[in-house]
Formats: structure tokens, sequence, C-alpha cells
């Protein structure tokens, strides 16, 4: 899918391109390509005079090609963004060609985003810029509000985790949990571990790229302003993150301190069993020895005054248990 954004009266507006004499009406700011067929790509070629890497999408890249520019002024930026999906959150490679002046289109600069899915983040963009006139500039701010986009959607997702935590939190301290509820509660810890991870990795990955964009000088003051408040978000999500660790880990404590007094009193009511049956056994093992003249045969109330005394010997201890509270 290819999309194109132009800039109309400080506004962002969308155009969903099918041919190449379509593109060829417009004198866009973003060019969007979302899993890019290979006649797309050729129509951004022709066009656009521009080559798409090859391996603009590959997971396994090396560090040091995330981020470089090349001698023709290009920027290459490979960055993730986060999909906080309920079920299966995970990150989507995005890669970011920052074209800062194309004399053939007199443009001063067109950012080409390619991705394999939808990410939040470029709704969220898309949102805001037709919303508010003036927020976008150029191609540079259109870089720079998707990173921006991206901390404060971090910092939205952050804020249903400490919900999900909260009320698994209620669960567990409410008391009398059960194993069902544990391993419930279990579940959906490990789940906002999962995602909250996944946010440190994301806000250090933005705090990469914001840096280069920063380093490479291709900011003017007031971006380079707004570079640094981004960073600044990306660093009060880190606090947040490490308190969502320590809390999420108190709560994994808590629960599995729960699921082991449950088992223990499973424990507790065997051993009491064994000790209250210990006494009856004995006296049933004196009573059936061999005996030459065995009791209970001698006496007219021997086997009825045995099983008493095994009920009593059974009866004192529970009795004993109860009376300390061992059996509550």
């Amino acid at each position: 899918m290819l999309n194109i954004f132009t800039l109309v009266n400080g506004r962002l507006f969308q155009e969903e391109i099918e041919s190449l004499e379509e593109l060829s009406r417009f004198q866009p700011i973003w060019v969007d390509l979302e899993s890019p067929t290979l006649e797309e790509k050729r129509w951004i070629k022709q066009y656009f005079g521009l080559s798409i890497p090859e391996d603009a999408m590959d997971e396994d890249i090396e560090e040091s090609a995330r981020f470089y520019e090349e001698d023709n002024g290009e920027l290459h930026i490979r960055s993730d963004f986060l999909i906080a999906h309920e079920d299966q959150p995970r990150t989507v490679r995005c890669a970011f060609i920052l074209n800062q002046h194309n004399a053939e289109l007199k443009s001063q600069g067109v950012l080409f985003s390619i991705h394999d899915e939808d990410v939040p983040v470029f709704r969220l963009l898309r949102m805001r810029a037709r919303r508010a006139p003036g927020l976008i500039e150029d191609a540079k701010d259109v870089l720079l509000k998707l990173f921006d986009a991206d901390a404060e959607y971090s910092a939205d997702t952050l804020e249903g985790i400490y919900d999900q935590l909260e009320t698994a939190g209620k669960k567990v301290l409410a008391g009398d949990v059960t194993d069902a509820m544990a391993g419930e509660v279990l579940g959906a810890i490990a789940r906002q571990e999962d995602l909250n991870g996944r946010i440190r990795r994301n806000a250090m990955d933005t705090r990469r790229a914001v840096s280069f964009m920063m380093r490479s000088k291709m900011l003017n003051a007031e971006q380079f302003e707004e570079a640094r408040q981004i960073l600044r978000d990306i660093d009060s999500l880190d606090s947040h993150t490490a308190f969502l660790f320590d809390k999420i880990n108190f709560l994994m404590d808590a629960t599995v301190g729960f699921i082991n007094i449950n088992q223990n009193k499973i424990i507790k009511i065997f051993s009491v069993a064994s000790v209250a049956l210990l006494p009856p056994t004995m006296i049933a093992s004196l009573y059936g020895m061999n005996f030459e003249y065995m009791p209970e045969l001698s006496q007219k109330w021997g086997y009825p005054f045995a099983l008493a005394l095994m009920v009593a010997s059974a009866v004192m201890p529970m009795w004993y248990f109860r009376r300390r509270g061992w059996l509550k």
C-alpha cells in the first residue's frame, strides 16, 4: 500500500496512490509504504529517484547500519515501534529514508517510511496533523512527531499496565487466594511484565534514533529543542518502567507466597491425620500380636474396650491440635 501526505495550509492530507500517473500529480513531504509491492517500489524509483534497500526491513541487520547518512545527504534510520496488542504485544521494524533536498522536484525534503504492518503511532500522527494546523512544516517535522507520538504511545501503554497491575493487586492482597485465582493472576502479571520490557526496549531504540538526528546537524534550532524535549520524555519513562518492574516482582512474590500457603495447608492436613492415626495403629498392632491368650478374647468386653481405646487415642491428639489452633 502506497500513501502520500501533502502539506496544505499547515494541514497534512493523505492520498492513496494506485498508479504512477496519480503519484506525479502531487509533491508530498511524506511517502508511506506499507508492505510495498515491487511495482510500488518501481514507482518510487522512477518518480523520486530513490532505490529502497533490499535489507530495509531485515531484523538481523547490524547495529551500526541502523543509523547512517549517505554521501548524497540521505539519512537512513531503522527504528522499532511498539504495538501494544492485548493478546500479542510486539514491536515492528520501520525503515525511514529522509531525502533532505530534491532539486528535480523542487522539494525541500521527503520522508519515506517502509514497514510491514500498520503502526498505531502512524495513525496517531495522521489524526493529530489533520486536527492541528501548523503542527508539521516539513519532512523532518514528520519524523520528529513520529518519535514524539511513539514516546506518548509508550506512556499511555504504561498507564494501562498500571491499571492491570492494580486489578491483579486487589485480588492478591484481598487474601483467600485459590490456586485457580493465583494461576490467573500469575498469567496477567507475566503478560504485563513482557509488555513493560518491550516498552523499555522501545524507549531505548527511540532515544538512539532521536540522538542520531541531533548529531547529524539536520535540525534547526526549534526542531533541536523539540528533540531534546522528546529525550526528556523518554527519560521520564525509564523511572516508570523501573517502578513497574519492582511492583511486578512484589505481586509475583506475593502470589507465589499464597500458593505456598495453600500447599502447606494440604501438607498440614496429612501431617495431622498421620499423627492422629498413629496411636490407634499402635493399639491395633499390639492387640493383633500372637499372644498365647488373646486379650480381646479373654474378657467379655475385650473387643469393645479395644475399639474404644483406639477411638480415644485418635480423639485426644485431635482435641490437643484444635486447642493449640493448628487445625484452623
